[in-house]
């Protein structure tokens, strides 16, 4: 989204567009730090922004989505543009339990579906019965299973409260092989994760914000630098320096 307004901009073409991001999440970012740099990147790019939002329906043929929102119907017609081209309906008699149902016109839609656990793991003993995504059900800092204390699980499967990134899973992994390890010898597990992920999050070409925190949300930057800013040398790192690094160290394990 954020590359698309940018290259809208350089068109002269951004004026002529209306950009609306429906998000499931209450803000942008979670790290505050983070948040007030991509809630100026939204400002910069008149973007409007639908949080706690549920999409419960895309019609490609007359390309429209339908989502649902906590949001009072008049909310939702201030952020909705007087000229915009898309058409929108909202359920006025929804004002007490139910959710306010938004459709919205589309020429463009970039959508993300929910992320869950393969159902190799959903439909096992493994799964976490309390979370509709099936994710392995771990001790969030020793990955261990909560039950099971001979299972260890990490990366993408796992009921961890953290980003689901391959910084995440980097960190995780050590911590793994170091208590898997105790277990065999019979020992405690001591090796613990602090939920350390990291989002690089390109906010116009040639600029992103590297993003890094913990489960607390609380930065912890790699740099001698404020990253919340975006630079030219995160957009190298990004571009250049960390798929090299994914490919000959991390994949192998020496980094």
């Amino acid at each position: 989204m954020y590359l698309a307004v940018d290259y809208w901009r350089k068109k002269g073409v951004l004026d002529k567009c209306d950009i609306h991001y429906i998000s499931g999440a209450t803000v942008i970012f979670g790290v505050p730090e983070y948040k007030a740099t991509l809630e100026e990147v939204l400002k910069k790019g008149n973007i409007k922004v639908h949080y706690s939002a549920n999409t419960i329906g895309i019609d490609a043929n007359n390309k429209t989505i339908e989502f649902e929102t906590k949001s009072t119907p008049s909310s939702i017609k201030q952020s909705l543009s007087e000229t915009t081209a898309a058409c929108y309906s909202i359920n006025e008699a929804s004002q007490t339990d139910l959710a306010n149902k938004v459709t919205l016109s589309f020429d463009l839609c970039h959508a993300v579906p929910p992320q869950s656990a393969p159902d190799f793991i959903k439909k096992s003993p493994l799964a976490d019965a309390s979370n509709p995504y099936g994710y392995v059900e771990v001790n969030k800092n020793t990955m261990q299973h909560s039950r099971f204390p001979n299972v260890f699980a990490l990366g993408d499967c796992t009921n961890a409260p953290c980003s689901k990134t391959g910084a995440a899973i980097r960190k995780q992994a050590p911590v793994v092989v170091t208590n898997l390890l105790e277990v065999m010898d019979k020992q405690p597990v001591t090796a613990q994760y602090d939920g350390y992920s990291a989002c690089p999050i390109p906010t116009q070409y040639g600029k992103l914000m590297l993003a890094e925190f913990d489960y607390n949300n609380k930065p912890k930057m790699t740099f001698p630098f404020n990253q919340a800013k975006p630079r030219w040398t995160m957009w190298i790192l990004k571009t250049k320096v960390l798929p090299w690094l994914y490919w000959n160290k991390i994949l192998k394990g020496t980094a």
